[in-house]
């Protein structure tokens, strides 16, 4: 193992400089232009005017490391990396980022320093090196860099490591532009299908989601219960439904009654709402197909069991993703602090166009042709 601070030296210290009202300044890259993926995002470089000497050593070259310095929050740990493939002495970078340069190239490949890093990063390993203030986090720069270590290994397979792993990025941002394309063909189909849902071109009838469905609030954690007799079953937080789909990284579980259980118990098909978060994702939903056994849901989420003879669950989970839908809870929540809420009531009265359901049926029928479709991207070799 060797020391970073021995491969890099210490982080160099970033320049902000004072507004650039020409647009002629020097690019600067901040921890807006840092993706979670390690690549650069060039789409939003601002300029700076910097008229300060002794900082062409700060000029950006291929090869060089950048970390975030300050940033994150409880859920994103400050410390994240990227790595610079950009043009020669033309960016520089802000003073809440470091600058990490391999200083013998010929002994150090610095993608694979970077993807060591980036590894570390990943796995929580810049956590014990935050300090947080005022609800910033930041990273404690020299303690880190002169206390992580990066496994040694003959330079050839450096190269090798890294070039793997590139080549494993490439294929899943690949598949990822092939699953994008995929949503956007359902999506297309959906408006080719049934119209604009504002405009409803095709006259559709409307009506109220309650009368479509059983809905439901779930369980409160930390409730009074009058039995000792408690089961400990997974459920269904805000943070695993998504606009669209249910994010499995994390199932929490909680202690419940046997009468709690029959009443919140998850069917497959069953569309889960949330109730509230950031306006923009206000009453998201998805369809969970496959609950685990005796899975249960909080009561921040709305679980809504349809009359599927009258409205499949497929149809309701993009029309969720509508205009339509979305400018209704937006219309109707309670806003407070940037966060946006509906309750029971707000959400029965929701607005629904039903269309025939031999319609339905069709439509259904071709997104299980593009999920198969999906599952053949995801298993390709």
């Amino acid at each position: 193992m060797a020391k970073l601070i021995e491969i890099t030296g210490k982080a160099l210290s970033g320049e902000w400089g004072t507004d650039d009202e020409t647009g002629e300044g020097i690019p600067v890259l901040r921890t807006t232009n840092f993706t979670n993926e390690g690549v650069v995002d060039y789409s939003d470089v601002v300029t700076r005017k910097i008229t300060k000497k002794n900082i062409e050593d700060k000029y950006l070259i291929p090869g060089d490391i950048i970390i975030e310095k300050s940033g994150g929050s409880d859920k994103q740990p400050v410390g994240r990396v990227i790595y610079f493939d950009g043009p020669d002495k033309t960016y520089l970078f802000n003073n809440f980022t470091g600058l990490l340069r391999v200083k013998n190239q010929s002994k150090w490949f610095p993608k694979y320093v970077f993807y060591s890093l980036y590894g570390n990063y990943r796995r929580g390993g810049t956590r014990p090196f935050e300090n947080k203030t005022t609800g910033l986090h930041n990273l404690k720069t020299d303690d880190y860099v002169s206390r992580y270590e990066v496994t040694e290994t003959e330079y050839s397979k450096q190269v090798e490591i890294s070039t793997h792993l590139d080549k494993l990025y490439s294929i899943i941002k690949m598949r990822e532009e092939e699953l994008g394309k995929l949503d956007e063909l359902i999506k297309a189909r959906f408006v080719e299908m049934f119209g604009d849902m504002l405009i409803n071109p095709k006259g559709l009838p409307e009506k109220r989601l309650d009368s479509l469905a059983d809905i439901v609030s779930g369980i409160t954690k930390g409730r009074k219960v009058k039995t000792d007799e408690l089961y400990e079953v997974p459920y269904m937080a805000v943070s695993n439904v998504k606009d669209g789909y249910i994010d499995w990284t994390t199932v929490k579980t909680i202690m419940a009654t046997g009468g709690e259980i029959d009443q919140y118990r998850l069917m497959p098909g069953d569309v889960l709402m949330t109730e509230g978060g950031d306006p923009d994702k206000l009453g998201r939903g998805a369809i969970i197909y496959e609950p685990p056994k005796d899975c249960i849901h909080q009561n921040h989420i709305f679980r809504v069991r349809l009359k599927q003879d009258v409205l499949l669950p497929v149809f309701m989970a993009q029309y969720l993703q509508q205009q339509k839908s979305k400018r209704y809870f937006l219309g109707c929540a309670k806003q407070t602090t940037g966060i946006a809420s509906i309750n029971m009531k707000q959400l029965s009265a929701l607005p629904v166009l039903v269309p025939p359901m031999k319609d339905q049926e069709e439509y259904a029928a071709f997104v299980a042709q593009v999920d198969k479709s999906k599952v053949a991207v995801l298993t390709a070799a």
